[in-house]
């Protein structure tokens, strides 16, 4: 695959260079990125001349939110995930301190279509989601929120798409170092360095970025559990305890990155290649003491309480690489342009678990037992994309573009484990003869003897080969849009575990994806937007696996289906923007989406594995559903008061849904009921001071499925920087985040079966809370 592209790269420098050797291609290498025709220097990016606002979108018809890299730099956010929590409509429900899986209008992270520099990118979870915590914030150039789809784009955008803009060698004249290093509340120190540079090379310009970050999360854990409730109780919470648990959570790591872009701009051609890289390597460390009594001593070795004692340990290295050539030229027919792209994300996991259990009966003859087990996790996503599409001039400022689009993508997935376990006859009930970590009985396993997990072994081949054709136009202050884009899929999946009912199994699907837009400027200042499209979201990976999974879904099983089809939406969006003083933005906007053939779980009503009372159950396109909400948003200096170096800003989104599942009618899994961010920049330009402040705040999230049902909420997030400025190359900025020591609270409902979640007899209910610390960094930037 690599070689494939390696050709086709080639191929495409090769012609790049022919075409620079034609007459109508210019040498002159003035940037022209600015809107004045200049190029930005690291000073500026270094010593900020100014307080970054929300951006207004001035050349698509699309309703589009652009961010600038000004806009998050003062907060230092580490990752694109921590920048995202200042956007308007963007929710996580990660653990605390870390933005990963982001969540566009509240829905779960598949619905959210995510592009780095307009491309699609893979990842390693189900859902087909990419995690934003694998991209460092310092090669960010800007965010998009495009909160409708267009034909020029793939359709897997039912909430909208985020797109992040890496720097490229058009951003930058010079260069610059940032370091520095983050403290954490276990005192822990983690470095953060960086470096990139910008210039003039031959005929184009060179951009490289490279970033080293040191990332560290201690997280504390404490959890309550109950069992054995009376029978249609829908109030069961403290009745009959069962145990409780204590537990640290700490993960650390380091994550490395590298980006770099070649461009040459002429007259008639262009020509860029660029590429990022980023490495992970991550160690995940779990201690966890269940005790049989709510309040008994917490110390490592309490006589009769401990019930058990566990020790995970996962060491993940993940690496996620893309290279991208795009080719565009202008001549008499219009504006051709091919686009070839690969990217790859590889995920290896080694996971042990060890836990020794004295929840037993010593008077009965029963012993302590000792249990381990390991699980290696292989996941490699490939994908090479080629595009090609060409814009005619129509005449009156109106121009039809059409294109294609060929990608082909393999998954690769390889899980196996191994487990033993071994009792203790000696152990009486007082531990005396348990050190004190269950590592330390740990026998090695032969790693031969690894068995494949239940549909653990896969490989899934997926080829799209997807047209469209759209009109677009300006007249006036009227900036329009209508397309249509055709998209087809055929999915190959092999399951090679005893678990494949089906081994082999294909399937094929196409949609017709319309769309259209209009932006309508009303006077120089106010602006009103409209939209609508067709969108869709592909299956996730684990439904569409053909193996039998054996206690998946609570006491039954899962049989997945390779023939699920994608869901699909209408989506309307309806905004209204006004812009305040010389920077300023205001804008409300509501939406509007129709899902159909949403996958739910379905009884087939074969007896499950467990016997009488449990079912197969099997993923279907059987549903339906609704998503609403508005959106407020405002990003302005307070010029108009007098106060030009003060900025202001602020956004709040309600959310709402509403789908029908086998209990009834709840909203999206995972949707909170709202977001909101508010904060503030004071700059002091006559002594080169400036600092600032934001708060944070999403609403409680509800998650039903069968067997379990779950409502999580999170305390508020406060963040505020200092900065002072040494001329004109050198900043040192000080930032405390989660200031308020937000906690993420989860509270669990679980089930046997479906028949005991309809009758509200509770297997068990769990009141989970986890909490980490405050985070203070000091970073000092260098332009040179």
């Amino acid at each position: 695959m690599i070689r494939i592209f390696s050709l086709n790269s080639a191929a495409v420098l090769a012609l790049a260079t022919a075409m620079m050797s034609a007459p109508a291609m210019a040498q002159d290498t003035t940037p022209v990125q600015n809107a004045d025709g200049t190029i930005t220097t690291s000073q500026d990016i270094v010593v900020l001349g100014s307080i970054g606002y929300r951006n207004r979108s001035e050349d698509q018809a699309e309703p589009v939110l652009s961010y600038d890299s000004e806009f998050f730099q003062r907060f230092e956010p580490l990752t694109a995930g921590d920048a995202l929590k200042r956007v308007p409509s963007v929710t996580f429900l990660s653990d605390v301190i870390e933005s990963d899986g982001a969540r566009l209008r509240g829905l779960p992270p598949g619905y959210t279509q995510i592009l780095i520099n307009g491309e699609r990118v893979p990842g390693n979870n189900d859902d087909r989601s990419f995690f934003l915590d694998r991209i460092p914030a310092e090669l960010i150039d800007r965010v998009e929120i495009v909160r409708s789809s267009s034909a020029r784009r793939t359709g897997d955008a039912v909430a909208g798409t985020i797109n992040i803009e890496l720097r490229d060698a058009f951003e930058l004249d010079g260069g610059y170092i940032r370091a520095g290093a983050l403290r954490y509340d276990d005192k822990e120190l983690e470095p953060s360095l960086g470096l990139v540079y910008g210039g003039a090379v031959g005929p184009g310009r060179l951009l490289v970025g490279l970033n080293f970050q040191g990332r560290h999360n201690p997280k504390k854990k404490f959890s309550l559990r109950y069992g054995d409730s009376p029978e249609n109780d829908p109030d069961f919470a403290t009745e009959e305890f069962d145990n409780r648990e204590d537990q640290i959570d700490t993960r650390d790591g380091k994550d490395y990155s590298a980006n770099a872009s070649y461009e040459i701009d002429g007259d008639s051609t262009d020509f860029r290649i660029s590429g990022f890289y980023v490495r992970t390597d991550r160690t995940e460390t779990e201690r966890s003491r269940e005790y049989d009594d709510p309040t008994a001593f917490t110390g490592p070795l309490p006589d009769g309480a401990l019930v058990s004692d566990n020790s995970n340990i996962n060491n993940i290295d993940q690496e996620n690489y893309s290279l991208d050539a795009r080719l565009s030229h202008q001549w008499s027919l219009g504006k051709t342009t091919l686009r070839v792209g690969y990217a790859r994300f590889d995920d290896k996991q080694r996971e042990s678990e060890n836990q020794i259990d004295f929840d037993v009966d010593y008077d009965d003859g029963e012993v302590p037992v000792f249990e381990q087990v390991f699980t290696a996790t292989d996941i490699a996503d490939k994908e090479f994309t080629t595009k090609l599409d060409h814009e005619f001039e129509l005449g009156n400022d109106i121009q039809l573009v059409v294109g294609g689009l060929y990608q082909k993508k393999t998954r690769n997935t390889a899980i196996f484990d191994i487990d033993d376990e071994i009792e203790f006859p000696g152990l009486d009930g007082t531990y005396d003869q348990f050190i004190d970590n269950p590592d330390d009985l740990l026998d090695p396993f032969d790693l031969t003897d690894l068995e494949p997990t239940d549909g653990g072994v896969n490989r899934l081949k997926e080829r799209r080969l997807d047209g469209f054709a759209l009109v677009q136009g300006k007249s006036g202050g009227l900036t329009w849009e209508a397309g249509i884009r055709y998209e087809t899929t055929k999915l190959d999946i092999s399951d090679f575990t005893e678990a494949a009912i089906v081994p082999n199994q294909s399937n094929d699907y196409e949609e017709w994806l319309p769309s259209a837009s209009i932006k309508f400027d009303l006077t120089a200042r106010d602006r009103i937007t409209a939209s609508v499209a067709r969108t869709n979201r592909r299956p996730d990976f684990n439904f569409v696996s053909p193996a039998l999974l054996e206690e998946e879904v609570g006491d039954s099983d899962l049989l997945g289906n390779p023939q699920l089809g994608p869901e699909t939406a209408w989506g309307v969006d309806l905004g209204y923007e006004r812009r305040i003083g010389r920077t300023g933005v205001v804008g409300i906007n509501a939406f509007y989406r129709d899902v159909s053939n949403l996958i739910e779980l379905t009884n087939t009503g074969e007896e499950g594995s467990e016997g009488e009372g449990t079912f197969v159950y099997q993923p279907q396109n059987v549903g339906d559903g609704k998503v609403w909400g508005v959106e407020f948003d405002l990003s302005t200096d307070l010029g108009f008061l007098g106060l030009p170096d003060t900025g202001i800003f602020g956004n709040v989104s309600w959310l709402d849904s509403e789908i029908t599942d086998f209990a009834g009618k709840r909203r999206f899994n995972g949707q909170s009921e709202y977001v909101y961010n508010i904060g503030f920049i004071q700059d002091i330009p006559s002594i080169g001071v400036a600092f600032g402040a934001t708060h944070r705040k999403q609403g409680a999230a509800y998650d039903r499925v069968i067997s379990e049902e779950v409502r999580t909420t999170y305390g508020a997030d406060l963040e505020i920087f200092v900065e002072k400025r040494f001329g004109s190359n050198f900043t040192i900025r000080a930032v405390g985040s989660n200031l308020l020591n937000g906690a993420k609270r989860e509270t669990f409902n679980k089930f046997d079966n479906l028949e005991d979640q309809l009758d509200r007899d509770f297997d068990e209910y769990e009141l989970e809370s986890e909490k980490a610390g405050p985070v203070f960094q000091l970073m000092a930037r260098y332009a040179f």
